[in-house]
């Protein structure tokens, strides 16, 4: 399908793997991340969707179903129409169903993998098939696709009908050919009257449950052929092959069910499918069937009969009308002759055949009588022997079928089906999770009877195939859950909880082993989930408008100034809470940005001014005092760098230019004092 989105209706339906893909449509797993939920969604292919005939049985289906709520019916969630654009800029519109997500497999496929399916396995399918016609039936809903291809069985063993592509109202159930005049329906499970074009009711959904039912007994379909007409000609023309006769040792009783949902002449079917479900019911639990037993002319197990009849009736005289098929009767039918009556010719043509019959047959008997004697004794001898030898070939000894175990050795199971009488068929297990060698499954089922000499198919683990690990990082518990289930992984039953800075509360963060990692399938995975907590960073020295731009969709920030002797100017020099502090997310933090090292004016020291009382002025505003001279109790400030009323860092460095005080009592001025001082000797 050209140019396939990614999502549908507006993001809300996620696309995900293909899973199924037919005529009309393909079907791909998706999240409907607005109920949060793993749906189906049935897309029709862009090719078809402005064939207004399938657009139109497209859209049916979405309407019959979503009225319909049952257990073993596939629901409907909802529908709708995506435009998409081609490579070649062409509009494209996808019609879409969006479904139950069921996952199991179809019963087509199960088939197709086992064969013939036990007897109580038949019985539970059918139940299910059975509840999902009453109901359809009941709401006014023909099917009319029944087959195992449209029958899915969910993991857990429940019953689900899907497709109704093709369904019809019971009031319209006379469109049973498309405008290009093609029969409706699968050929292999067409009833009758769909092979002829003719309207058709529920009980034309009874033959289709008819005919799946004898699929799962025997393992194949009633009819086979060439192509779907030679098909559909056999089930309007063509008696079926009882299962009994297909499968040694099945029950007579499921000849005449199937016979009797299977009849030709819908008259002779059950009514409706609650009476063919009370029949398997009545089966099941030990009784005999009541509509079945009135079904004679339909019984599958008298169809031997019936033929063998045929062929010792005598031969047809060749004046005998001739016959033609009846496409709308189902039946071969006489046609007779212009005027209704043989010509003279034809009478004295009979008499000579009979007269010459006559001698040769009496000419027979001398030779026959000759030989009788002879042949007698060889004859009763005969017979004992054959008798006795089909005695004891009608006799099937059945055997019970052993269990298979994940402690069950190949060798060991080997040993006991040869000491049963069986034959074991080996294959290989490519999707097991169990160790390699591992017996995983057998069939028939262990614990059934089969007659010796069978065949017993016995599946062996080939071992754990390694898989990435899906990335299920914030998706919900239960998703992460189902997706890594889905990709044959098991889930510890143990959640982790930790912190997380971008996910939310109860969404996935990480597992173990992490999403990627090539990890066998069937092991183990952790899942770890937010706590809605995160741990308080640490800013400190990083410059706060980085630091908003990285964070703000994690916190709220309400910023300070301060001063800071340790981080420059425009970084943050402390936060409230502190770094490594467990916090809920989105909480607000207060940070304080540094405006770098306090200011102080450096202080006006006069020229004159002892050096220890000038040291102690630019210690007491936070400066510090270097000298450039002598610094002994004579020394005298001869002047300041910087100076008087500069502003500087609080921790620098003053230099002061000193001297020694004079002594001769005349006045020393400094250059650049901001005074004068007089020594005068008394």
């Amino acid at each position: 399908m050209s140019n396939m989105p990614n999502a549908l209706a507006g993001g809300r339906y996620q696309l995900g793997q293909l899973i199924g893909r037919g005529g009309m449509a393909e079907v791909r797993v998706a999240l409907d991340t607005r109920l949060g939920r793993t749906v189906a969604v049935k897309i029709m292919r862009a090719e078809l969707a402005n064939d207004e005939i399938f657009l139109a049985r497209f859209r049916r289906e979405a309407r019959s179903v979503a009225q319909m709520n049952n257990p073993n019916i596939v629901n409907i969630y909802d529908s709708g129409e995506e435009t998409i654009t081609t490579d070649a800029g062409d509009t494209e519109r996808l019609p879409y169903i969006v479904m139950e997500y069921v996952k199991g497999q179809t019963l087509r496929d199960i088939i197709k993998v086992n064969g013939a399916l036990s007897q109580r396995d038949c019985e539970q399918v059918m139940l299910g098939v059975l509840s999902a016609l009453d109901y359809s039936h009941r709401m006014g809903i023909i099917h009319r696709d029944i087959k195992p291809g449209n029958i899915m069985i969910s993991e857990q063993g429940v019953v689900k009908v899907m497709d109704f592509g093709i369904a019809r109202a019971l009031d319209d159930s006379a469109a049973t050919m498309t405008q290009s005049q093609g029969v409706v329906g699968t050929a292999q499970y067409l009833s009758p009257e769909q092979a002829r074009g003719e309207t058709v009711d529920m009980r034309s959904d009874l033959y289709s449950a008819g005919c799946v039912l004898y699929e799962m007994l025997t393992g194949r379909p009633p009819f086979t052929g060439d192509s779907a007409v030679a098909i559909a000609y056999q089930h309007v023309s063509e008696v079926a092959t009882p299962p009994s006769a297909v499968v040694p040792g099945l029950p007579k009783m499921w000849d005449s069910i199937v016979a009797k949902a299977m009849a030709k002449d819908r008259q002779n079917r059950y009514a409706t499918a609650a009476e063919f479900k009370n029949d398997i019911l009545t089966y099941m639990n030990g009784g005999v069937p009541v509509a079945a037993a009135f079904n004679p002319l339909t019984d599958l197990s008298n169809v031997k009969a019936r033929k063998e009849a045929e062929r010792e009736q005598p031969s047809a005289p060749m004046t005998q009308a001739t016959q033609a098929f009846n496409p709308v009767t189902g039946q071969f039918e006489q046609v007779p002759s212009a005027n209704g009556a043989a010509s003279p010719n034809a009478l004295k043509t009979r008499a000579e055949q009979r007269a010459a019959a006559a001698k040769a047959k009496k000419k027979k008997q001398i030779i026959i009588g000759a030989i009788t004697g002879i042949i007698i004794g060889i004859a009763v001898v005969a017979a004992v022997v054959f008798g006795m030898n089909t005695a004891k070939k009608n006799t099937v000894e059945m055997v019970t079928v052993p269990a298979c175990t994940a402690t069950t050795s190949k060798d060991g199971l080997e040993a006991k089906l040869k000491a049963l009488g069986l034959d074991m068929v080996e294959k290989q297990d490519t999707d097991s999770t169990e160790a390699a060698g591992t017996c995983t499954k057998i069939t028939p089922k262990a614990g059934s009877k089969v007659a010796k000499g069978s065949k017993v198919t016995v599946w062996f683990s080939a071992g754990p195939q390694s898989v990435a690990v899906p990335d299920v990082k914030n998706m919900s518990q239960e998703e992460a859950r189902t997706e890594l289930e889905s990709a044959g992984f098991k889930v510890s039953s143990t959640v982790k909880t930790e912190d997380s800075a971008d996910i939310e509360k109860d969404k996935v963060t990480r597992t173990d082993p992490a999403a990627g990692s090539p990890t066998a399938k069937g092991s183990t995975i952790t899942i770890y989930v937010s706590s809605g907590m995160t741990t308080m960073p640490n800013l400190v020295g990083q410059a706060k408008d980085a630091v908003i731009s990285q964070y703000s969709s994690q916190f709220n920030f309400v910023v300070e100034a301060e001063t800071s002797d340790t981080v420059e100017a425009g970084s943050i020099s402390r936060t409230d809470p502190a770094a490594g502090t467990s916090i809920e997310q989105g909480s607000t933090i207060t940070i304080w940005v540094s405006t770098g090292k306090e200011k102080v004016t450096v202080p006006s020291i006069s020229a004159g001014t002892d050096y220890a009382t000038a040291k102690l002025q630019l210690e007491a505003v936070g400066l510090v005092a270097a000298a450039s001279g002598p610094t002994d109790s004579t020394a005298v400030v001869v002047s300041i760098d910087p100076g008087a009323g500069t502003q500087v860092d609080k921790g620098s460095t003053v230099t002061i230019t000193t001297k020694a005080a004079t002594t001769t009592g005349n006045a020393a001025t400094g250059n650049n004092s901001t005074g004068s001082s007089t020594d005068k000797e008394q």
